[in-house]
């Protein structure tokens, strides 16, 4: 597929240039059989391939223990390509993707199965013109197969022609020690450079463009410290429960599930200062260096009494989490966790940072919310306060609660809201899925939205003793309290967020997202 022909198409394509990949590239997909592979790493390929954002002539060869057939290889790499409407030109695209990608099967322990997997990668390379030979692994893969796969790659398939990187899905360990043995066998084999540690939330549009909403508006960046802000809610809810799949969940949980990683992720971009520029390593430096060293290292371990845990029970019709076959009958998991961590910082100081995640809540939604501190009383009372909301997923939007004059002949306030709904705004822009982003950042060498070690060190610091304690290590284990499957959590979240100083707006408030489903 030519890059001409593909950014000469009517397809409305991310503003980054193809000048920087490397041509005579080949992405191995290991784990290429399992869900993760199947729901988002292939998706992300296609659309980058659709949209002409992979290098000239690449090539995607799948490796997975599975045996599976061509046929049946595509029909599960493909499954989950979007394409409602059954539209000619991307069924056209489809075929032509297959075509570009083929699959070997192999063990991940056995170094003469990588001898056999590099083989066959060396004969796709023939094709390729010059001397260079280029290699993107991507282990979509559980922690258990990481060490022993890195070690492979790196002895076994490692190309001495040209550029090698290896992305490595989260999670990144279960504690502080096992982060710390992971990081320290990977880089026994892979060099910091060449390894990309992926959390796709800092691929989202949403949480990318907390850069230029904090600093290219005078007006947000006045007010974004402790003398403005009352308190920051970083919120994650799923309207479904485990649903089968059990056994994972309740071996990580809520907390290293989502907290640890994606929402403390969203916070240190909420937190961090300023860089020096925009530049990839600028931005990287001042997260990793300033916010992990400065920021999360300013954040103590988070406290038993600043947590509260839930765990869903049958209601509306819908199972609770123990009656799932695969979850052992006395599990005290928690599947909703919220938990306030705090900034001992000149510009934080005293402003809690409450995120909160749950798995069978009455919707689907990632947002943070800001409230500001109440207005000067005197000629109001009462009044809302303001609060500037960045919904993250689904219906991706920013709006400002404000107080304004009722219509008419009375003067009296009430909250309406400033609002930048995306699907309004930017109707016909692409919005790319957050893989597709980190994939295209990966072949690029661009390493500022991914997660650098010392950060990961610092991170898990902050949250590996309230696991402990949950995890039944230093104590008897705390058990959560039930909340209603298809509820908004547990009752005592209200009394929790409450303690904080967070006041909910009782005058019938409401964003109109309903609104959407209309565009």
């Amino acid at each position: 597929m030519s890059r001409q022909r593909a950014m000469s198409g009517t397809i409305p394509s991310m503003e980054t240039s193809n000048e920087a990949l490397k041509d005579n590239t080949v992405i191995i997909v290991l784990g290429a059989s399992g869900d993760l592979a199947k729901k988002k790493t292939y998706p992300a390929l296609f659309g980058l391939y659709q949209r002409g954002f992979l290098p000239t002539d690449v090539h995607i060869v799948g490796y997975a223990r599975t045996k599976m057939d061509e046929a049946e290889y595509h029909k599960r790499t493909t499954s989950y390509i979007k394409n409602p409407n059954n539209d000619e030109e991307i069924t056209a695209k489809i075929e032509e993707f297959k075509k570009a990608t083929t699959y070997v099967s192999g063990d991940y322990e056995k170094g003469e199965a990588f001898d056999n997997l590099n083989k066959y990668i060396e004969e796709v390379e023939k094709r390729y013109q010059g001397d260079q030979r280029h290699r993107l692994f991507y282990l979509a893969l559980p922690p258990s197969v990481f060490i022993p796969v890195a070690a492979n790659l790196k002895t076994h398939c490692y190309s001495k022609r040209g550029i090698n990187r290896i992305i490595v899905e989260k999670p990144f360990g279960k504690d502080t020690d096992s982060c710390r043995t992971l990081l320290s066998s990977l880089k026994q084999h892979w060099t910091e450079d060449e390894t990309f540690r992926i959390d796709h939330y800092l691929g989202k549009e949403m949480v990318k463009n907390l850069l230029v909403l904090r600093f290219a508006n005078v007006a947000l960046g006045s007010a974004w410290d402790k003398n403005s802000i009352s308190s920051v809610q970083i919120t994650f809810k799923e309207p479904f429960g485990t649903e089968g799949r059990g056994g994972y969940f309740d071996e990580f949980g809520m907390i290293r599930d989502v907290l640890q990683n994606h929402l403390l992720q969203v916070l240190s971009v909420l937190a961090m200062e300023r860089p020096v520029s925009f530049s990839a390593e600028d931005i990287r430096d001042e997260k990793a260096s300033v916010v992990s060293v400065k920021v999360l290292r300013a954040i103590p371990p988070i406290e038993r009494a600043d947590t509260l845990l839930g765990q869903y029970v049958a209601a509306n019709g819908k199972p609770g989490y123990l009656d799932d076959d695969t979850v052992p009958h006395n599990s005290v998991c928690p599947t909703f966790a919220a938990t306030t961590l705090w900034i001992h910082n000149p510009r934080w100081e005293g402003v809690p940072f409450i995120l909160r995640a749950g798995k069978a809540l009455n919707e689907s939604k990632v947002e943070i919310r800001i409230q500001f501190k109440d207005v000067t009383q005197g000629i109001f009372k009462d009044i809302a306060r303001n609060e500037l909301v960045i919904r993250i997923q689904p219906s991706e939007a920013v709006y400002l609660k404000m107080n304004l004059k009722t219509p008419g002949l009375y003067t009296r306030a009430m909250p309406t809201e400033l609002d930048l709904t995306y699907k309004r705004r930017f109707a016909e822009t692409y919005i790319p899925e957050a893989y597709e982003a980190l994939i295209l950042d990966a072949l690029k060498g661009d390493h500022s939205n991914f997660v650098r070690d010392d950060e990961l060190d610092v991170a898990w610091k902050i949250f590996t003793p309230i696991l402990h304690w949950i995890d039944g290590q230093s104590g008897p284990r705390p058990h959560p309290v039930g909340y209603p499957y298809g509820s908004r959590g547990p009752k005592e979240l209200e009394a929790f967020i409450a303690k904080y100083g967070y006041k909910r707006a009782d005058q019938g408030y409401a964003w109109p997202v309903t609104n959407l489903s209309n565009l």
